[in-house]
């Protein structure tokens, strides 16, 4: 079965495996932790018990996405010594530091305030809890801050010298950190993440809306983060775009051969490139078959004239290709999903200045359809920017080839099988446990994580009352 692969193969489908299944959990907490702090808060102002319910509605899928999330993301490091030894010991004195200064300053921050956020409502002032809820919202900002700081760093690696031993050196850490792709692909990230909790909330919204179509007050939480959920999807899905655009024109700049391949360039132009919307990218042809295509639409967009010239594949060696189809399709999926959220976006403001933005069924059934279309338009996006910076780990110096472990395939099939049995029984079990959550809608006194917990720690529970004659002098003889 394995006589058509090989370790290095094998290698890169176990880190997409886990990487895959990783980063649906942060692109969630990201944004799920900043909403629970604007529920909080609301609820500070405004005094208003809808919010609290809310905030400890949330506050339980939080702490299982949270999890789930850190569980998954201590497998991918382990992977760094295990299959990619090369790349650890070429990229280490690099990439090590960049990890390490997520752990001390976001994972420690997280854990630091996350008791006090899920337990300590009643516990603590509303201030100090306020403030616990903030700190988690900003660890999670931090954590994408360093860990996409790193794979920015090696699609367009800068401030590093190389040492007589091959191995990149840090010679300049701010123009590592703020190197050339990174400001456009946290901007990118973050409101992907926030897309992302907003599909989610919208959708959980919409299942209940369909569920109940009475506007009572026993709705008023279902209500409230429907709107909340499509006013973010509004001010966000258009930055989104704008956001992706202009990532797109840093990529042409820094790594044109990935954006030859997202567009399906195969030849190159002279007098303006045409947008292809659809068709199959044939490598071993050297063209996009069947392409529907508006002309010159690719020039006009990246280069913003219609003429404009636009190198193809043809133009670089075929071994420095990335696999086109897969590069090809992902960034249509990440794209055609970005615009059916702007199409929801502008729905739901035309329900909302008819009134009708809590009765229209339609609009309901399509939040509900793009609830779970965030993750897989991360996903897809993911799957552009590392596919498509292949054949490197490090982007132009260190090929992935050169960067793999000296495994043998059936030692990471091994381990690559046993991933994903592990993988899809427990988390498919905790994926299961939040849909079951979900499906109960929020109302009113929502009980929070607390409920059922003991009341104090077994070491301060008092104990049993010792008989007079094991305490007395010469007791028990």
């Amino acid at each position: 079965m394995l006589e058509a692969l090989d370790a290095t193969l094998l290698a890169r489908l176990q880190f997409a495996f886990t990487v895959s299944f990783h980063f649906i959990f942060p692109s969630f907490t990201i944004g799920l932790a900043s909403y629970l702090a604007v529920l909080e808060g609301l609820w500070l102002w405004t005094g208003r018990s809808v919010y609290l319910d809310l905030f400890k509605y949330w506050v339980k899928i939080f702490a299982l996405v949270f999890g789930m999330g850190v569980v998954s993301g201590v497998v991918m490091s382990y992977q760094f010594g295990t299959n990619w030894a090369v790349f650890s010991d070429r990229a280490g004195p690099i990439i090590g530091p960049l990890m390490a200064y997520e752990v001390l300053t976001a994972f420690f921050l997280e854990a630091g305030f996350l008791g006090v956020m899920l337990f300590g409502m009643n516990k603590v002032g509303r201030g100090l809890h306020f403030a616990a809820t903030l700190a988690v919202a900003a660890g999670t900002f931090i954590s994408a801050f360093w860990i996409l700081s790193a794979n920015s760093w090696m699609q367009t690696p800068t401030g590093y010298v190389i040492n007589a031993a091959g191995q990149f050196e840090p010679a300049d850490w701010l123009a590592i950190i703020f190197n050339p792709s990174f400001p456009y692909r946290i901007v990118h990230t973050v409101f992907a993440a926030y897309l992302t909790t907003a599909l989610v909330v919208g959708g959980v919204a919409a299942w209940h809306l369909l569920r109940d179509r009475a506007n009572d007050a026993a709705t008023e939480g279902v209500r409230v983060m429907f709107s909340m959920a499509m006013g973010m999807i509004t001010v966000v899905a258009p930055l989104q775009i704008l956001a992706g655009d202009q990532h797109g024109l840093n990529t042409l700049e820094h790594q044109p051969v990935k954006v030859m391949a997202m567009e399906g360039h195969f030849k190159s132009y002279t007098d303006g490139a045409p947008l292809i919307l659809f068709g199959w990218p044939d490598r071993a042809a050297g063209e996009t078959l069947y392409a529907v295509e508006i002309p010159k639409a690719s020039s006009l967009i990246l280069k913003h004239s219609l003429d404009a010239p636009m190198a193809g594949l043809n133009s670089v060696d075929r071994k420095e290709w990335p696999p086109v189809a897969i590069v090809f399709w992902a960034f249509r999926i990440m794209v055609g999903l970005g615009m059916a959220m702007l199409g929801l976006a502008a729905f739901s403001l035309l329900a909302r200045f008819r009134h009708r933005l809590y009765d229209w069924k339609l609009l309901h059934l399509l939040a509900l359809v793009m609830g779970p279309m965030g993750f897989v338009a991360v996903i897809a996006g993911w799957v552009t920017t590392e596919v498509g910076r292949q054949p490197y780990t490090v982007h132009g110096l260190l090929r992935t080839a050169e960067s793999v472990s000296p495994l043998q395939a059936p030692a990471v099939a091994t381990s690559l099988l046993a991933f994903i049995a592990v993988y899809c029984i427990l988390f498919g079990a905790g994926i299961f446990y939040i849909l079951r959550l979900m499906s109960h809608s929020p109302h009113r006194g929502e009980e929070g994580p607390e409920r059922g917990q003991p009341v104090r720690a077994a070491g301060l529970t008092p104990s049993p009352i010792v008989p007079e004659s094991l305490t007395s002098p010469g007791g028990g003889n």
